[in-house]
């Protein structure tokens, strides 16, 4: 198994006066461990480094059709640790994909529509502690990569998200196409809707997000990642008027999505991620959308992997910024620890108490570990 030099990591957060850690939602791997080869992840050594941090982590993972028997005996090991009283650093484990309308970033064999037996093992391992999945609204598009694959349409939302959500697994939607933005955008609501007419067996919100603004139909440029954008980025980013974006015009500023989406987050329907990298998202962007949805409704995830591989793929650096590329250019994950994200959004106008619930409050909310994941000082 992968072993973690656990001494490698960033300077640990301080336990608070609660007793509460910040939480790393949505990373892809710590030190030389690639997640998704989670046949090798040594779980012990996993807790250490989050230990060593300060942090508690929801390791997020991709997940081939012919591994999901693998899949389902890891979950069970951890599982069996979680009631030992081990693992006190990883809450959960949460899976992205496989029913993405786009591979995005992910490995394409990663990318599939599980048959209806093949959704009731996953859901079923919401009782081992997956906590939740991503899906993308627009699988059943017509752009749709899994136009063709055969069991796409064994199954729909209205099945699919209650079976999740009476095991406790959380729809997180992303990986959105971008033919269609209004029906992407109703389906957003429909999921929603869906998952609060069901039966939840979880604790927290019962609906998740991938990150905000990223692989979605926008109006807006998002994100400038190269020296030639960021020469323009300060007269877009001034055209786009962000003092006066309001909940009312949101969807007609931003696009019809990121507003569903900022709307259900302020119902409270949704706790919606939002990275703070400054690479992924503009972080004049991702900070208007922390204060129109509130920072009670939302979480920063760090999409972060430490080394050059994940999901058995090898990525690189470009010269332009951090992120991690696929050899077609391809963003395939972020390289910045938390404590990074918190610097940027403290930097650009977020106050402590907001930083608190983007890193620790809404996250323990959100996925029911307030009142259960309290780590001693000595841990």
């Amino acid at each position: 198994m992968n072993s973690i030099p656990v001494s490698q990591g960033p300077a640990p957060f301080p336990l608070d006066a609660r007793g509460m850690r910040p939480v790393e939602v949505h990373c892809h791997g710590f030190g030389d461990v690639d997640f998704s080869d989670f046949t090798r992840v040594d779980l012990d050594r996993l807790d250490q480094w989050c230990a060593g941090e300060g942090v508690l982590a929801l390791p997020t993972m991709y997940l081939h059709r012919d591994r999901l028997g693998e899949f389902e005996a890891f979950m069970r090991l951890y599982a069996a640790k979680r009631a030992d009283g081990l693992l006190a650093h990883i809450p959960g484990i949460a899976l992205e994909g496989p029913l993405l309308s786009h591979r995005g970033g992910t490995p394409q064999s990663t990318v599939w529509a599980p048959s209806r037996p093949e959704w009731e093992r996953l859901a079923e391992l919401g009782d081992h502690g997956l906590v939740y999945t991503v899906v993308s609204p627009d699988a059943y598009s017509p752009e749709s990569v899994l136009q063709d694959d055969p069991h796409l349409r064994e199954s729909d939302f209205e099945w699919i998200v209650p079976t999740l959500l009476a095991h406790g697994v959380r729809p997180a939607l992303g990986h959105f196409t971008r033919d269609d933005p209004a029906r992407s955008a109703a389906t957003v609501d429909a999921i929603v809707e869906t998952a609060h007419r069901s039966e939840w067996n979880g604790t927290g919100v019962r609906v998740t997000t991938d990150h905000l603004f990223n692989d979605m139909p926008l109006n807006i440029r998002h994100a400038f990642r190269t020296d030639r954008a960021r020469a323009q980025r300060d007269e877009v980013i001034a055209s786009y008027d962000l003092p006066n974006w309001t909940l009312d015009n949101i969807s007609e500023m931003a696009g019809p999505v990121p507003g569903a989406i900022i709307k259900q987050a302020v119902a409270g329907r949704i706790s919606a991620c939002i990275n703070f990298d400054g690479e992924h998202v503009d972080l004049a962007l991702a900070t208007r959308a922390v204060q129109l949805m509130g920072p009670r409704n939302a979480m920063i995830m760090t999409d972060r992997c430490d080394s050059a591989r994940l999901g058995g793929r090898a990525l690189h650096h470009t010269a332009d910024n951090a992120l991690w590329y696929e050899e077609n250019g391809v963003v395939a994950a972020g390289s910045h620890p938390l404590v990074r994200h918190i610097a940027n959004a403290k930097a650009h106008g977020l106050g402590d108490e907001d930083i608190d619930f983007l890193v620790t409050r809404t996250a323990h909310r959100t996925f029911g570990i307030a009142a259960v994941e309290r780590v001693s000082a000595a841990a």
